[in-house]
C-alpha cells in the first residue's frame, strides 16, 4: 500500500486503531526496543497522553499488538478448516500453504514472533507468554489434526511440521534458503506421507 492510499485509511480510524496501526508498522520495521512510544504517538497522530489513556504502559501495547497478530494466525486456521470440512490432511497442507505464502514478506520484515522473542528474553514478560501460549495452542491444533488423519503418531508428525514451519520462517528471513516455500510444501506433504498408515496413504 503506497504511503497516501495508508494515511487516508488511518486517518479514517479511531484513536485506539491508529496507535495500533502505528505500533504494528513500527515494531515490525524496527524492533519493539528501538521504538519509543513518542514515535509511535506520532506515527498515529496523536500525543503520548492520549496513547496511555489506551495503554497504561508500552509493554501493554506490545501485548495488544502481539495478540492481534495471534488472532490473525487463529482466523487464518479456522478460514482452511472451514474451506477443508472433515479433510484433516488437507487443513494441515492449508496450515503450511498459508505460511508458504507469507515468506515473501518476512523475507522483507521478519516474522513477528521470531522477532519479538528475541527482544523479550523475560519469559515472564505477558507479551512473550502470549506468543508461547500462541505456538503452543498452533502445536496441539496441528497434533489433533494429525490425529484425525489417522497418522501413526501425531505428536512426533506435529513436531516435524512445526520445525519445519519455524525454520523456514527463519531461513526465508535471513536469507539462506532459496525457494522455502516450495520446499516447505514438499516437506510437509512428506512428512505426512511417512506418517500415513498403508491403507491412508494417498
Amino acid at each position: 500500500m503506497d504511503r497516501v492510499s495508508r494515511q487516508s485509511r488511518v486517518a479514517k480510524l479511531p484513536p485506539r486503531e491508529r496507535i495500533l496501526d502505528a505500533a504494528e508498522e513500527l515494531f515490525s520495521r524496527e524492533g519493539i526496543r528501538a521504538v519509543g512510544v513518542q514515535a509511535i504517538a506520532s506515527r498515529a497522530e496523536t500525543t503520548k497522553m492520549a496513547l496511555y489513556r489506551h495503554f497504561a504502559t508500552k509493554d501493554a501495547l506490545v501485548e495488544e499488538w502481539l495478540r492481534i497478530v495471534a488472532a490473525d494466525y487463529t482466523a487464518a486456521f479456522d478460514q482452511v478448516e472451514a474451506a477443508h470440512p472433515d479433510e484433516p490432511r488437507a487443513q494441515i497442507l492449508g496450515m503450511a500453504r498459508f505460511f508458504a505464502d507469507g515468506l515473501p514478506e518476512i523475507s522483507h520484515r521478519g516474522c513477528p514472533f521470531i522477532n519479538s522473542v528475541a527482544e523479550l528474553p523475560d519469559r515472564t514478560h505477558p507479551a512473550r507468554r502470549l506468543i508461547e501460549a500462541h505456538k503452543a495452542g498452533q502445536v496441539r491444533r496441528l497434533a489433533d489434526l494429525c490425529a484425525r488423519a489417522g497418522l501413526t503418531d501425531p505428536d512426533e508428525a506435529a513436531a516435524e511440521i512445526t520445525f519445519a514451519l519455524e525454520g523456514a520462517q527463519v531461513s526465508t528471513q535471513n536469507g539462506s534458503i532459496e525457494h522455502t516455500g516450495e520446499r516447505l510444501m514438499r516437506i510437509v506433504k512428506a512428512v505426512l506421507d511417512r506418517h500415513s498408515a498403508p491403507e491412508a496413504a494417498p
